[in-house]
């Protein structure tokens, strides 16, 4: 890797981190209700919002009227998003007359924009207006990621709180993190990628005479729009001449904004920010990546802070970026080695002044190896989604790596506030373990680990597995899955595997290369992510309301410290150690067998 590489990952990197203290600082104080500058601004819309909708703030709830209310509001905007594709056709901000989206592709989308996973079986550019994207997508886009800071914010107060029941006010957590975190970051971002030329524009489609006029076959259609087939009942095709090319434009700078700070992950347009109206330049691509973890890795300090001890928060974010870096320089090592395969062909992967040697297909040359490499990790290691190569043309160790950060659980930063709550989970097996090692009950941060908290633990660190290889195994051998898969062999089924990984862990992003949009991928991903996030949430609450009534324990010389080294260590291993048990066999027949046949065939 030259020079540049090392700086650009190194320049990522140190920004993220010394961001994290500042921008977690803050959000610690907008969840404590302590003076942060903005509630002067905005404190009456607030207090507006909470009149309005007949809220009383100060009236808190315990886990189970928290959960509820988590449920019903995510289901009204489920609802809502399923409502707005259908009848798109009927409604304003449509400049393309696009019709009504499809009802399987429509609940695919509406729950996977409800539950923060953004995956995307469609083409925005051909399939949704402006309202839906503006109204139906980019809403979600802030209420499925405030609903997840929510979350986190009550299991922190679990653990922070003794001897009561309540674990704060669903609505109030939720407006908050909209109001004062989401919405003032978002703006800032929306407007600094437009100066970028990210578009931002409600004006029809752009239409432009090509430089050079091409001939191509063009399919026939009869009076009603449908294709004609010839004998051989295939689509009669007729010459034409290519002498305009349709751009397609829209408001996407306010939706790549939240996309990426609420690591939503859902592009504007198909090929998400590898498109130049979304990713135009240098600048853009590092101001994106860095929204992409921004908040998990602040929350880490907000943890920290919130429960009066932030050495606390910085033992959990150390553990992140170590299994981040590591798994971080095997993608990009695997990439720079170069595609055996090209190199049989004669295609050159030969290094360049700026640019190390190695597999440039699916990627582009205005950001590299390296910047997508750094992308496809950062992306999944929270539960992002957006992309800006594609991770189906990527070597397949260099495919693993964002694939296995997905299955670790969507817990290296993760997504905004599931991500932490999904490691602190992990924290609370991590000194089960230790304490069964030492026959002494366990603790975390005072609180005794119980039979309760262990049987909920459990359920979150078992259901996305259980989802994830069940709904692959469903796939494979049946008709509508097979269907799908274009590239039959070990690299359809790590496209398989994949879907259902970024699914069952609410990520979003995908291998490509399977054909998705589908009544089976539909309807099957579609199930996966609704389970895969509130059956994690609920658990998660759960353990939330049984931590806040227990009596704090003062450390004894048994109790294990979770700020240290030693604790790092050890969370790190508990993580990595299921991610391999669970995956590895799975990951045997996909990317570990293609690249076993890509090595040794001649």
């Amino acid at each position: 890797m030259t020079a540049n590489g090392y700086l650009q990952l190194g320049l990522y990197l140190v920004v993220l981190l010394v961001l994290a203290k500042p921008l977690g600082a803050y959000m610690a104080r907008v969840y404590e209700g302590r003076p942060f500058g903005l509630d002067r601004l905005l404190g009456p819309l607030e207090r507006w919002i909470y009149r309005l909708s007949g809220v009383r703030p100060d009236e808190e709830m315990r886990w189970q009227s928290y959960a509820l209310a988590m449920m019903l509001f995510n289901l009204a905007g489920l609802l809502a998003v399923y409502g707005l594709q259908r009848l798109q056709s009927l409604l304003p901000l449509n400049p393309q007359s696009l019709g009504p989206v499809s009802p399987d592709s429509a609940f695919n989308t509406a729950v996977s924009f409800a539950t923060n996973t953004n995956w995307q079986g469609y083409g925005g550019e051909t399939t949704m207006s402006y309202l839906t994207q503006m109204l139906a997508l980019t809403v979600q886009n802030f209420v499925s990621a405030a609903t997840g800071m929510a979350t986190l914010v009550a299991f922190i107060r679990g653990l922070a709180r003794r001897s009561t029941q309540t674990i704060g006010n669903f609505w109030v957590d939720l407006t908050r993190s909209t109001l004062y975190i989401l919405l003032p970051l978002s703006l800032v971002l929306a407007m600094m990628l437009a100066s970028q030329g990210v578009v931002q524009t409600f004006g029809p489609y752009a239409r432009v005479s090509v430089i050079q006029p091409v001939s191509v076959d063009e399919p026939v259609a009869d009076a009603d729009g449908k294709p004609v087939l010839d004998e051989k009942s295939q689509p009669e095709t007729q010459q034409a001449t290519l002498t305009e090319q349709v751009i397609a434009l829209g408001p996407a700078a306010s939706q790549v904004a939240i996309k990426q700070l609420g690591t939503n992950g859902g592009g504007f347009f198909n090929v998400n920010s590898a498109h130049p109206f979304e990713n135009p330049t240098p600048l853009s691509n590092f101001l994106e990546l860095l929204a992409i973890l921004l908040i998990p890795a602040a929350l880490c300090y907000t943890f920290g802070a919130m429960v009066s001890d932030t050495r606390q928060g910085w033992a959990v974010l150390s553990a992140m970026t170590i299994m981040f870096i590591g798994l971080l320089a095997i993608c990009v090592v695997a990439e720079q080695g170069g595609n055996p395969m090209l190199s049989r062909l004669g295609i050159d992967q030969a290094a360049s002044e700026l640019q190390a040697g190695g597999n440039m297909e699916g990627k582009e040359v205005r950001f590299g190896i390296v910047n997508s490499a750094l992308w496809a990790t950062a992306t999944t290691a929270a539960s992002n989604g957006s992309v800006n190569s594609m991770h189906d043309s990527f070597t397949p160790i260099g495919g693993l790596m964002p694939m296995w950060l997905i299955q670790l659980g969507e817990v290296v930063y993760g997504g905004v506030g599931s991500g932490l709550y999904g490691m602190l989970v992990f924290a609370i097996i991590a000194v089960f373990v230790a304490g069964l090692m030492v026959g002494r009950t366990p603790e975390y941060l005072g609180k005794k680990i119980e039979a309760y908290e262990m049987k909920m633990a459990s359920l979150v660190i078992l259901i996305p597995p259980a989802i994830v290889l069940l709904g692959t195994a469903v796939a494979v051998v049946t008709s509508g899955g097979k269907a799908g898969i274009l590239n039959p062999g070990p690299h359809g089924f790590s496209e398989v595997l994949y879907a259902f990984s970024s699914a069952g862990n609410n990520n979003g992003s995908a291998f490509a290369g399977l054909g998705a949009n589908t009544p089976f991928y539909n309807i099957s991903l579609g199930v996966a992510m609704f389970f895969a996030r509130y059956w994690l949430a609920i658990p998660t609450l759960a353990i939330a309301g049984s931590l806040v009534g227990k009596k704090l324990v003062p450390p004894g010389a048994g109790t294990l410290p979770t700020h240290t080294p030693l604790f790092v260590a050890l969370l790190i291993s508990v993580v990595v150690i299921v991610g391999a048990l669970t995956f590895i066999p799975a990951l045997a027949l996909g990317p570990i067998v293609e690249h076993l046949m890509m090595r040794s065939s001649g």
